[in-house]
């Protein structure tokens, strides 16, 4: 099999959450130990870091990816989904796996996952470990998939766990409160491993407080260590901070590539991180911090966080596909400035949304569609309960076309967004 081929029958062979849903989640860690153990427990040979929480986990694993290679350690950096190609979701220094890989592993091993019928993520954990473990790679930074304690990533013993926030996001798996949730995320937290904790939530706090004394740990809340005074937007497009600790500056004119106001919450979790990691020995100096957060989309290749794919008219895109997130998202919307917003909006039909409707602009003209996935929402039943929530507009049956009227539409002052859902996005960007 070539490349496309061998990735058709991963598809098709292999459970796949992120295109079938429920169908495809596992609820235990068998088949993920039963395949460490037949490839030798590959991510026993290198550190890593474990990255959980409903929102941010991505941009905080790309961000401590980035730090680490500044600092001259080969970063492996293992997350999901992905948004063109399954290469994506495996990085060695921003590279992506070879594709001579990923077709040779199926073959060499495509017995065992008859034998043992993985899902596709347990199969591609499975794949990232090994592939890793070849490379030699010096650490690991590695995000949780879902929840955490029953996540196929769950096998490895980090150097230090963080978990950035707490949302109700996949309630089906995880359970329908916020306490629920953490109690599933916390499950990532291990016996003398530190944890962090990016934002303090009053639902959620003690039950990671419980949790590291219960696996006797230190944890530490990172928007209780650090304060962010939100600057300005630099000539070079960057955002720029001053960070301080007890009302007294320590990362002055610090540069974030990442444009979403919300991404302080994430690079406060980032710094509280490396101060736990410099304690471990990783001697992660100013210069790293700097330079690895003033260059994460170029280090480590990360899209689809506030993404400017054009200026005129000014077209955005963002990931953000739940409650929490897209919060933040329409905040940033009403920080920028334009004459007519466009919205090209899409979720998949496992998502609340009736609430996420809720919240989203009245004073736009809107153009719902679907992504080109088994999971996507159908456009018109999207229509139909946006209407009911007073939000006006059309359907489309594919992103392109919805994409293309609003750019028809829009005049050079206005504001195309398009996003609700990672796979619309991943057909844009």
């Amino acid at each position: 099999m070539n490349y496309q081929e061998t990735i058709q029958w991963l598809f098709n062979q292999l459970p796949m959450y992120q295109r079938q849903g429920k169908a495809a989640y596992k609820a235990d860690l068998e088949n993920t130990l039963n395949l460490d153990k037949y490839f030798n427990h590959p991510h026993k040979n290198y550190r890593s870091i474990h990255v959980a929480g409903t929102n941010g986990k991505g941009s905080v694993s790309h961000m401590l990816a980035s730090i680490l290679q500044e600092a001259g350690y080969k970063v492996g950096l293992y997350t999901s989904p992905h948004l063109k190609d399954f290469k994506e979701r495996i990085r060695i220094n921003g590279h992506m796996i070879p594709e001579d890989f990923v077709v040779e592993f199926v073959q060499q091993h495509k017995g065992i996952f008859e034998e043992i019928k993985p899902s596709f993520f347990e199969m591609t954990v499975a794949m990232a470990f090994e592939y890793f473990a070849q490379e030699k790679i010096d650490v690991a930074v590695v995000e949780v998939g879902m929840g955490g304690r029953l996540d196929s990533t769950n096998i490895i013993h980090p150097d230090l766990s963080i978990i950035t926030n707490i949302g109700l996001d996949h309630t089906v798996f995880l359970g329908d409160s916020l306490e629920k949730i953490a109690t599933e995320k916390a499950g990532i937290i291990k016996e003398n491993v530190p944890v962090i904790i990016g934002e303090t939530q009053k639902e959620t706090k003690q039950v990671f407080l419980d949790k590291a004394i219960e696996k006797q740990t230190a944890i530490s809340f990172a928007d209780q260590y650090y304060d962010v005074d939100y600057a300005l937007l630099s000539a070079e497009n960057k955002q720029v901070f001053n960070v301080k600790h007890d009302n007294k500056v320590v990362y002055g004119n610090l540069k974030l590539d990442l444009l979403g106001s919300y991404q302080q919450n994430n690079m406060v979790t980032v710094l509280k991180a490396v101060d736990v990691l410099n304690m471990n020995n990783y001697n992660l100096d100013l210069s790293c911090i700097y330079n690895g957060l003033f260059d994460v989309a170029k280090n480590t290749g990360l899209k689809g966080r506030w993404q400017i794919l054009d200026h005129n008219p000014l077209t955005v895109c963002d990931t953000a596909h739940n409650l929490e997130g897209l919060k933040y998202v329409v905040e940033q919307i009403k920080q920028t400035a334009y004459k007519k917003l466009h919205m090209v909006f899409g979720v998949v039909d496992d998502k609340n949304i009736e609430h996420i409707l809720k919240i989203l602009p009245q004073n736009a003209e809107y153009y719902f569609t679907k992504a080109s996935i088994p999971r996507a929402l159908d456009e018109k039943i999207l229509y139909q309960k946006a209407n009911q929530e007073g939000l006006k507009g059309h359907y489309y049956d594919q992103v392109a076309l919805a994409l293309k009227k609003a750019k028809k539409n829009a005049t050079s002052n206005d504001l195309i967004f398009i996003g609700g859902s990672t796979f619309v996005v991943a057909e844009v960007v």
